[in-house]
């Protein structure tokens, strides 16, 4: 049997929870705030963060007196959220383990654009949320910003090539990556109150600590360069090298613009 869209995007984090704490654990984590803003957490509320990563999230929920739990689907990440959180589970949307309205909000930072059924996740985030309680998600941008197109565009410059076979949400469960489109599909999932705006930044990060990021394996070029010959590698490498030029800072950091979609609603 084919290997899910899903599937795929989690094979991609197997294992890689404190790699990915130490190398996207502050570009992840830039919109926590806002997020839990448009959520309206509060001292005092239960919060469920879907997607906890290494619990950024969760941890400043629980910074403003929430009482969080939070969920990942892959065992490392888990295993590192561990670290800073009171009560962390392994769970995969869109079935989550826990009652009808059994929280006050819900959080999922980054998560919904790794599900092949997205519609079925937000439903899911929806249900655990008690009536009116809010539920707010971000995903990333289309059209990507730079540094969601960075690594496209050095494959293409090095010559490599995508495989026919990649897994790809069906186009029946898609949605367009913006304001309108995220907060149509939060609408359709059944949420009210809907509403989603476009969050822009520049990260900064240093030369290798990018590179290292996908080389690691991490996202869909990641994943392929596991794969590639050295050769190939060390092309990437120095297409990577020219298409960073623009973005270095005077003391040979990167400043790279991106930016994130941030949506949100009621529970009915």
């Amino acid at each position: 049997m084919p290997m899910s869209f899903d599937e795929y995007a989690r094979l991609q984090y197997a294992g890689m929870g404190e790699a990915y704490e130490r190398l996207f654990g502050e570009l992840c984590g830039h919109p926590a705030q806002r997020l839990l803003d448009l959520a309206g957490v509060t001292g005092g509320m239960r919060v469920l963060d879907a997607g906890t990563g290494p619990g950024t999230v969760a941890g400043l929920a629980m910074a403003r007196g929430a009482d969080v739990v939070a969920v990942d689907a892959e065992p490392s990440m888990v295993e590192v959220a561990e670290r800073r959180l009171p009560d962390v589970r392994l769970a995969v949307l869109p079935e989550l383990p826990f009652a009808d309205g059994e929280f006050d909000a819900v959080v999922a930072n980054f998560v919904i654009n790794h599900l092949s059924d997205p519609g079925a996740g937000m439903r899911e985030l929806g249900r655990v949320a008690r009536p009116g309680g809010r539920v707010a998600v971000t995903i990333w941008p289309v059209p990507a910003p730079p540094m969601q197109r960075l690594w496209g565009e050095v494959f293409a410059a090095a010559g490599g090539r995508a495989p026919a076979d990649v897994p790809a949400i069906a186009a029946d469960k898609n949605y367009e990556r913006t304001p309108d489109g995220l907060a149509g599909m939060l609408k359709a999932a059944g949420l009210r109150d809907v509403g989603a705006e476009l969050v822009e930044w520049v990260q900064r990060t240093g030369v290798e600590e990018l590179w290292q990021g996908t080389a690691s394996g991490f996202g869909a070029l990641g994943a392929l360069l596991l794969d590639e010959s050295p050769e190939m590698v060390g092309r990437v490498r120095r297409e990577y090298e020219r298409a960073i030029l623009p973005y270095l800072s005077g003391d040979g950091s990167l400043a790279i613009p991106t930016g994130a979609v941030l949506g949100w609603g009621a529970a009915g």
